[in-house]
């Protein structure tokens, strides 16, 4: 969960007149003072005002709304015995698994004292699991895609005429995903907008976001927070000039220093962060892959590795970057620079999380130096660019791996090329 200290306001939660039991949960996760997002939100949210805010991933929104949804309930108990199973009490859409899983862990954190009930419903997860959950105990959060949604309201494993707070994340996302007939459905089988509070979330507003938004809430109160991503003021970037030959050994080099703690390097294809980690394997890095390729399970257990420290670096594409919220990366490589400039600053933003800085550093090899200007322009600051010092430069322990493709080489030149003429210096 992301509390960001950079800027933050001078609201406590402990002036927000919260249940014990929930500002002792805050207190453990070790949260003191409000983000922005959640200062300008909370004191609506928590007067149960709807609420349609603009914050990217990052700002602490999750905290804004779950500590909403859990003081509601504690406000209003309703006894068990007066309760069917499968009916939550509030709901929580979010459009990947990933944002979901973090949406849930984020509200067990929160619920550590209260004990409310939190159940995760997700594609591509144990289907007769999550339905044994739905049917056997009373649901007080329930955190959900669309689509796994959809498949338990169906078979009527799910009820959502009882809910009291709707909740949806990165709207915009679920826009450009196809999800938004799925949330039509849900929504028509919820409590009526004029009996639910509803709190809606997206970085973008187009007009769709927008006509979506009145049409869910009502009165709502529309905050927006200036994307504190797009400065990425606390992340230092560079930016290497170096030839495609050449990225390897150098990045290398530089995951081997003591400050490259947690790492994540993006490369823009597949088949490029597959040779890559292949490539960080075969010089003793300690590498796992994070691709949409990769069966969730897997890549959650890769998470969870990443988290504890037994994995140093994931090599990732810009898709699973996005569901890479872990604190303590100290380190993001851009193997190569993104065509899209937003998708550079959400990889830099995998760092620097949390009110830590981080380092960015980036290859601009011959391909993809062009992309440079663009990236400049949209972050609105000159990047600095500079060649690798010699230590960087140095050859690797092993010869790279070679590969061939359609005539054209890459990973790197054989060993032999190297003539000789660098020695590797201890």
């Amino acid at each position: 969960m992301t509390s960001d200290s950079n800027h933050t306001s001078e609201l406590r939660f402990s002036d927000l007149n919260l249940d014990k039991r929930l500002l002792d949960a805050i207190a453990k996760i070790g949260f003191e003072f409000c983000t922005p997002i959640q200062a300008e939100t909370l004191p609506w949210t928590l007067a149960c005002e709807d609420l349609i805010g603009q914050a990217q991933t990052g700002t602490g929104k999750t905290a804004a709304f779950l500590i909403t949804a859990i003081q509601a309930l504690l406000e209003a108990p309703v006894d068990d015995k007066d309760r069917y199973a499968s009916e939550p009490r509030v709901l929580a859409l979010a459009p990947t698994r990933e944002l979901a899983m973090q949406i849930a862990k984020d509200a067990e954190q929160l619920c550590h004292y209260t004990g409310h009930k939190v159940v995760t419903v997700v594609g591509g997860m144990n289907y007769d699991k999550q339905r044994e959950q739905l049917q056997n105990g009373v649901v007080d959060i329930l955190v959900a895609t669309p689509g796994r949604l959809i498949d338990f309201l169906g078979s009527q494993d799910v009820f959502l005429d009882q809910l009291d707070i709707l909740i949806l994340d990165e709207a915009d996302r679920m826009l450009d995903m196809g999800f938004i007939p799925d949330v039509k459905r849900i929504i028509r089988k919820c409590t009526p907008k004029e009996g639910r509070q509803t709190l809606l979330f997206s970085a973008t507003f187009n007009q769709d976001v927008l006509n979506l938004a009145s049409m869910w809430t009502q009165n709502a109160e529309f905050v927006e927070i200036e994307p504190e991503q797009k400065t990425a003021e606390r992340v230092e970037q560079t930016v290497y000039l170096v030839s495609d030959d050449d990225k390897l050994p150098v990045l290398v080099n530089y995951l081997k220093r003591p400050e490259v703690e947690k790492a994540i390097v993006f490369a823009n294809r597949r088949d490029q962060c597959r040779d890559l980690e292949e490539d960080l394997k075969n010089q003793g890095v300690k590498v796992a892959l994070m691709s949409g390729e990769i069966a969730q399970n897997k890549r959650l257990k890769t998470l969870d590795q990443f988290k504890k420290g037994n994995i140093q670096v994931l090599v990732a594409t810009d898709v699973a970057g996005r569901g890479i919220h872990v604190t303590g990366v100290t380190h993001v490589f851009n193997y190569n620079l993104p065509d899209n400039a937003e998708d550079y600053v959400h990889r830099i933003g995998r760092t620097g999380r949390a009110g830590s800085t981080g380092v960015s550093v980036s290859f601009a090899g011959e391909d993809d130096a062009f992309a440079l200007p663009a990236i400049e322009t949209y972050i609105s600051q000159k990047l600095t660019t500079e060649v690798p010092d010699e230590s960087l430069m140095a050859a690797m322990e092993k010869p790279p791996i070679t590969r061939k493709r359609g005539g054209r080489r890459s990973g790197g030149r054989p060993q032999g090329n190297r003539g000789g003429s660098r020695q590797r210096r201890n």
